[in-house]
């Protein structure tokens, strides 16, 4: 069942980060089918890439000078590199708070983490076999959260939100997993559902997904949306799926 709104943010605005270094490595590795990135960085500390940087500086423009769209009154993140740089580029053109909160953190993959699909299967053939019985919603990896897990932490999140912060426009920098996890809240989805998106839709790095407030629901206005990056001819990047156990474009 769908929250009710009758207090709470008018307007939830769900921001990709800008392309990271990670992005760039995971692609690199898939098109050479190696078995893990070229990465030495923890999760938690992936920068942006060049490309990242010219979206995230894209976006803090564009919210500031488009009269399509309210600012935001707050700024919420992800405490992950690549996100809090996002957010700040946003939070400072517009003068207003940048708040870090874990819940927007990324899908932790354990023991996966920085593995392509070929690498799991590779290393944990058991893991890839259990994982497409469980299927990818309900599947942990060893170590780390499935999209259930990850569910949790932003039903939490909304939670809160729920019940302060009334009127506000808030925009939250995140990452892939997360905004899906908010649809399948937010939008009362189920399983199957959920799935099919993700698999029709690779959400771009610094798109926009909006919700906004009608009666006592929030309402879906717009889908990884890229009007900031295409307004300033920056470069649109996002990741193909990946066939195989268990990895999630971060």
């Amino acid at each position: 069942m769908e929250p009710r709104w009758t207090e709470g943010p008018v307007e939830l605005t769900l921001v990709r980060h800008g392309e990271s270094v990670g992005n760039r490595a995971d692609n690199a590795a898939r098109e050479a089918s190696r078995e893990q990135l070229d990465l030495d960085d923890r999760d938690a500390d992936v920068a942006l890439s060049d490309t990242g940087r010219e979206q995230a500086g894209a976006l803090a423009g564009w919210i500031k000078g488009s009269g399509v769209l309210g600012p935001p009154t707050l700024v919420i993140s992800s405490p992950y590199r690549r996100a809090a740089e996002t957010a700040a580029r946003t939070a400072s053109a517009l003068g207003v708070d940048l708040v870090l909160d874990e819940r927007l953190r990324e899908r932790d993959l354990g023991v996966f983490d920085g593995l392509t699909g070929v690498g799991i299967r590779a290393r944990y053939p058991e893991e890839a076999e259990r994982r497409t019985k469980v299927g990818k919603f309900y599947y942990q990896p060893p170590s780390g959260e499935s999209w259930a897990d990850v569910t949790l932490r932003v039903r939490s999140l909304l939670q809160d939100l729920r019940h302060g912060y009334d009127g506000e426009r808030l925009w939250l920098f995140t990452h892939q997993a997360v905004i899906m996890s908010f649809r399948y809240v937010l939008e009362g989805l189920d399983e199957e559902t959920l799935l099919g998106i993700d698999r029709e839709v690779r959400i771009p790095n610094a798109s926009l997904t909006t919700y906004r407030r009608d009666g006592d629901r929030l309402d879906l206005v717009s889908f990884a949306d890229t009007a900031a990056v295409d307004a300033a001819d920056a470069e649109v990047t996002h990741e193909e799926p990946q066939a195989g156990a268990g990895h999630d474009a971060s």
